[in-house]
């Protein structure tokens, strides 16, 4: 049987060919792939050639394009569109893909003419590319073990295929607690407060279990409106209890242990390799160099938030006590602050979700990007999809073809909470082509009912708008090598597309180019308008509050393990300081802390509130110039187009003339 993943794809610009893509096709491709990509790798271990940067670095960049594609193909259906075979296919494939990259990076032969054009590059007459290839290439094989002993090799490997694994059981474990409560409700007047809309929704999810009724999941378009909006305060107890407690449960999808396992093969990779921990291994490679200035930076935002968030805190206890509530908990926060955010702003969510029509903010991304950087989105119909939902857009400039981008709004049962950003094929330049990029944009907004389109919340409008950045980060990719290409950066620089795009939604002229009724047209009025951006630093100390607490407990995590013992406890320890609301003993936010178990964010987190410096700097100079100034977006572009390319504080002051300064991000918050 041909199997499609195993050849070059003969699809319009060779895109995935889903429609011909069964789950059987995984595992036999892979095993295929691999053996080609060790073959390539062959070609350069057997050259006789005099070890050159072309014939070694070059063509290690190279090699495992397909392999790669195929990764992309798979393990984003591993995130978007799962099933228990592909679960099953993903623990077998992880360790093996693992394997197959220790390798090669623990070749000694390899490493020998690595190390060799590394040592010599002061003759090569390297670019500025050239020369970050070489250095991340030789210290990517120096920090997977490449310069260890044998048996101490052999032991770093055990340890990445664990981790590989342990990984994915986390994220299975917190997909399949996510999936396994629903609250079926039959008396409507337990759900008083909760806006029409919400209500429809929660009929249609019932009707689609064959039930009576309403049901309230933890898919967040289902349960965070039920936390906004239930007057029933036992209701919002019950599901923040039920969500508070995923993966902490003491059942088969309990994640607790798993937390230590992995902290513990964490720290003893990073001890094999000569680092005090985690968290010094990792943050050697970004632009915070150390846990000390990560928590320095963590701390200065600490002290400066607090006294606002306690502040804000205090004008909800003075709601929650007009209606009889002494001691206010988490599961009340939601819902007060909407009364405050109503009362100080008059804004309602459920009152601007009409003017919010998904396919309208789409359109306004869109023209964002045209008029920023010239980019035109056409839906095509040629291109093969991953589940019907799945729409998909060629995107052109002057004419040219650009990239390829997969749009997913919508929950699933076989799609994990969130939204993300994930590329199937990056941008790179071979043999005088400029191969272009495949990128997918997965989101969990509310599914359009009968009566009704996709209305979204504004927080989901700025969701989109921060995924739509990270999109063009790759749309936008201009480099020789694959490696560099796109978000192929320091992981605390990735964000700054992301949250810098967000800006826009605060700009009054440009909401009014998108903000109108689904069903008349009106533009939204400009008082809400001026609103909406009067209020965009609402519950700022708060928020800045909890991002920090995850930072640090996500630093906490990866640099003192020792101290980790009951999970729980630790967790209270070490968030102390920034929690506003009595801690609740049977809810646990690190069982569910994908970002960290599971995704790229180990002793990375604080890289959101380290991107908001960026994108606040980044974004008042903008403002200074016109924020759709052609020069100053020029700029921007050429920070975007070159990727891993640069170290990114040179990158950032080519495009701003200075070092980003934190008093930009504390005078947008806190004024």
């Amino acid at each position: 049987m041909k199997n499609p993943l195993s050849e070059p794809f003969q699809t319009i610009h060779s895109s995935a060919p889903f429609a011909e893509i069964k789950e059987e096709h995984f595992l036999p491709a892979f095993q295929e792939l691999i053996k080609t990509s060790e073959e390539e790798i062959n070609g350069i271990l057997n050259n006789d050639a005099e070890p050159t940067f072309e014939n070694v670095i070059e063509a290690l960049s190279y090699s495992g394009k397909q392999l790669d594609v195929v990764s992309g193909i798979f393990f984003n259906l591993n995130s978007a569109e799962t099933n228990d075979e592909i679960q099953k296919i993903a623990q077998e494939v992880s360790p093996m893909l693992t394997e197959y990259s220790a390798r090669i990076s623990q070749n000694e032969v390899l490493f020998e003419k690595i190390k060799k054009v590394y040592d010599e590059k002061e003759k090569y007459n390297l670019d500025e590319e050239q020369q970050m290839l070489l250095n991340d290439t030789y210290k990517g094989f120096v920090r997977s073990g490449a310069l260890l002993n044998g048996a101490d090799k052999e032991r770093f490997k055990e340890i990445s295929i664990e981790l590989s694994k342990k990984s994915l059981q986390f994220g299975q474990n917190v997909l399949a607690e996510t999936n396994n409560y629903f609250k079926h409700i039959t008396d409507e007047n337990e759900l008083k407060g909760i806006p029409e809309a919400i209500l429809q929704q929660y009929r249609e999810e019932a009707k689609s279990r064959d039930l009576d009724g309403y049901v309230i999941t933890l898919q967040f378009p289902s349960y965070l409106p039920a936390m906004t909006y239930a007057e029933n305060r036992d209701l919002r107890k019950e599901l923040a209890l039920a969500y508070g407690k995923k993966s902490f449960n003491n059942n088969e999808f309990d994640n607790q242990e798993l937390i230590r396992e992995i902290i513990a093969l964490k720290q003893e990779k990073a001890r094999l390799l000569g680092y005090a921990n985690y968290s010094e291994f990792v943050l050697e490679e970004r632009m915070a160099k150390s846990p000390g200035q990560v928590l320095n930076f963590l701390n200065e935002l600490l002290e400066k938030a607090r006294p606002y968030a306690e502040k804000e805190i205090a004008e909800l206890k003075e709601l929650a006590k007009a209606d009889g509530i002494d001691e206010m908990h988490s599961y009340d926060h939601s819902f007060y602050a909407e009364k405050l955010r109503k009362k100080k702003f008059d804004i309602d969510d459920e009152e601007l979700k009409p003017y919010f029509q998904l396919e309208k903010v789409e359109e306004a991304v869109f023209t964002l990007a045209d008029k920023l950087f010239g980019l035109e989105f056409r839906e095509t119909h040629d291109v093969q999809k991953y589940h019907e939902e799945v729409k998909t857009y060629e995107i052109f400039e002057n004419g040219e073809f650009k990239a390829l981008l997969y749009t997913d709004y919508f929950p699933r049962k076989g799609k994990r909470a969130g939204a993300w950003m994930t590329s199937f094929r990056n941008q790179y330049r071979e043999a005088g082509q400029n191969i272009r990029p495949h990128i997918s944009v997965v989101c969990n907004f509310s599914k359009p009912s009968a009566e009704t389109p996709s209305l979204l919340t504004f927080q989901e409008v700025t969701t989109l708008f921060h995924e739509f950045g990270h999109a063009l980060h790759g749309v936008l990719a201009d480099t020789t090598y694959p490696n560099l290409s796109g978000t192929s950066v320091k992981w605390d620089f990735v964000e700054l597309p992301s949250q810098f795009l967000e800006n826009f939604c605060y700009e009054p002229d440009f909401l009014k180019t998108f903000a109108r009724h689904y069903q008349t047209g009106e533009t939204l009025p400009d008082d809400k308008i001026q609103k909406i951006s009067d209020s965009k630093n609402f519950m700022e100390g708060y928020q800045t509050l909890r991002q920090i607490g995850l930072g640090k407990l996500d630093m906490a995590y990866h640099s003192t393990p020792e101290k980790i013992g009951d999970v729980k406890t630790f967790e209270v320890k070490e968030t102390e300081g920034t929690n506003l609301y009595p801690a609740n003993p049977e809810t646990a936010t690190s069982p569910a802390f994908s970002h960290i178990f599971q995704g790229g964010y180990s002793a990375g987190y604080y890289s959101y509130k380290w991107a908001e410096v960026l994108d606040a700097d980044a974004f008042q100079y903008f403002k200074e110039n016109g924020i759709f100034n052609p020069e100053t977006a020029a700029k921007y572009r050429r920070l975007l187009a070159a990727g891993g390319t640069k170290d990114p504080m040179e990158l950032y002051k080519e495009f701003r003339g200075s070092e980003p300064k934190v008093e930009s991000l504390l005078k947008r918050a806190f004024g």
